[in-house]
């Protein structure tokens, strides 16, 4: 067997993630498997996207906090234009309020950064292979969530919020006012005002101050650093591939 026809056996990964060093450190990781090859990184949506069309990769590895575009709506859209790349999300936000979020979107695996040293290979080739990965703990709370079997009105907390509501909340938690998350997701001020109006319902607040104090005190506690998944899209932008 010569090396070209072990080149072309190796599954094709591209590391979508803005921590260069994290992001260099998955590459050269990658690199070292004799299964495995790196065939592009990037630190935004828009040049991930370039990516997939360019390298057609087997696995995308995803950061949930991307500049340029949010990350739940890019893996949606990756499951609708290029379904045959499976998504593994690696994210410092805790599993059990965006594991399930991110599945339901069209990934197939979470990995908390944390544990990224020990996991991601494993959790690499058993997305490859077409199964999910995901921790017991996010399993646990998946199977007690199913035998209480409670109406999602009993539910009680952020995970009743729909995807664009969390993401609505935990920009009030940065400190986005109501216009700059309007820009952030070129919607209206008013079509805003709406999700907050309907995230207070479902947290059983009054007013918008109590609204802003407890997502602040949510994202302090919650979020490592206290930053929403949606980046905001200024900065450089970087897109490498491979070879």
């Amino acid at each position: 067997m010569n090396a070209i026809t072990q080149t072309e056996r190796k599954s094709h990964v591209v590391v979508v993630d803005d921590h260069p060093v994290l992001c260099d450190g998955l590459k050269q990781l990658i690199d070292r498997q004799p299964d495995l090859t790196c065939v592009g990184v990037a630190d935004n949506t828009s040049d991930a996207k370039r990516l997939v069309q360019e390298c057609k990769p087997d696995l995308m590895i995803l950061d949930l906090r991307l500049k340029g575009g949010d990350a739940l709506d890019f893996i949606k859209t990756l499951r609708v234009e290029f379904p045959e790349v499976k998504v593994l999300v690696l994210s410092q936000y805790d599993e059990l309020i965006f594991a399930e979020r991110t599945l339901r979107a069209g990934a197939s695996g979470y990995i908390m950064k944390e544990n990224v040293t020990d996991e991601v290979l494993r959790a690499v080739r058993k997305v490859l292979a077409g199964e999910l990965y995901f921790s017991e703990r996010v399993a646990a709370a998946v199977v007690q969530r199913t035998l209480r079997d409670k109406p999602v009105a009993s539910r009680i907390g952020v995970e009743r919020l729909s995807d664009r509501e969390m993401q609505v909340f935990q920009l009030l938690g940065a400190a986005y006012t109501p216009r700059e998350i309007a820009e952030q997701f070129h919607l209206s001020r008013k079509t805003v005002e709406t999700h907050c109006e309907k995230i207070k319902h479902k947290l059983t607040l009054q007013t918008a101050a109590e609204l802003k104090r407890f997502a602040r005190q949510w994202a302090a506690k919650n979020l490592v650093p206290s930053e929403p998944w949606v980046a905001s899209p200024s900065g450089n932008s970087k897109a490498t591939a491979a070879g």
